[in-house]
C-alpha cells in the first residue's frame, strides 16, 4: 500500500492522491521521486532558535544587498526592521535599562503591531526587566516541563498513570 502513495505536501486543503491504477505504477526498481515540496539540490536544516547566536546582526553577501534594496523601497518596513533589530540587540546583550527608549521609540514611530507589542511588555514590566537583566533563567526547567509533555502525549490513550509514571522517571534520571 506505500508504494502505491506519493509524498504530497500537507498542506491545508490538499488531499492524499488516489492510488495509481496498475498500469501507470512506476517499477519496483524505479528510483524514488524527489519530494514535492522541496527544490531538487535543497537540503532540510534544523531551525536555529538558541537566542545567543541569533545576533541581530546584518544578512551576509548578496542577502545584505537585497535586504538593503526591499527596506529603500518602504520607509515603514525600515523602520520596523530597524526596531526589531533593536529590540534583538536588547535581548542578546540582556540591557534591559534601553527597554524605555525602545517602547519610545515604537509609539513615536506609529507602526502597526508594535505598540500593542510594547503595551504588552508594559503590562508585566518588573518581570520583564528582570529577565531582560538577571543572568538566571528557566530554561532547564522548561526543557523538562517540554520533554515531559511530549511523553504524556505519546502515552496518552496507551496505558494508565502508573507506567507514564515510570517512563518520566526513567527519562528524568538520564
Amino acid at each position: 500500500m506505500h508504494e502505491r502513495h506519493r509524498p504530497t505536501c500537507r498542506t491545508p486543503g490538499t488531499r492524499l492522491p488516489r492510488p495509481l491504477p496498475d498500469h501507470q505504477r512506476l517499477p519496483a526498481t524505479a528510483p524514488p521521486a524527489a519530494h514535492p515540496c522541496r527544490r531538487p539540490g535543497t537540503t532540510r536544516r534544523p531551525p536555529n532558535h538558541r537566542l545567543d547566536d541569533a545576533s541581530p546582526r546584518p544578512a551576509p553577501g548578496p542577502d545584505r544587498q537585497r535586504l538593503a534594496e526591499v527596506l529603500a523601497r518602504s520607509p515603514e518596513l525600515d523602520a520596523t526592521s530597524r526596531l526589531v533589530r533593536g529590540f534583538a540587540e536588547i535581548l542578546t546583550t540582556r540591557s534591559g535599562q534601553h527597554l524605555k527608549d525602545w517602547i519610545a521609540a515604537i509609539r513615536a514611530e506609529d507602526l502597526p503591531g508594535l505598540p500593542s507589542f510594547a503595551t504588552g511588555l508594559e503590562k508585566d514590566w518588573d518581570a520583564v526587566i528582570q529577565g531582560l537583566t538577571s543572568q538566571w533563567n528557566s530554561g532547564p526547567v522548561e526543557s523538562h516541563v517540554n520533554h515531559f509533555k511530549m511523553i504524556k502525549r505519546q502515552m496518552f490513550g496507551r496505558a494508565k498513570l502508573p507506567l507514564l509514571r515510570k517512563r518520566v522517571l526513567l527519562t528524568a534520571a538520564r
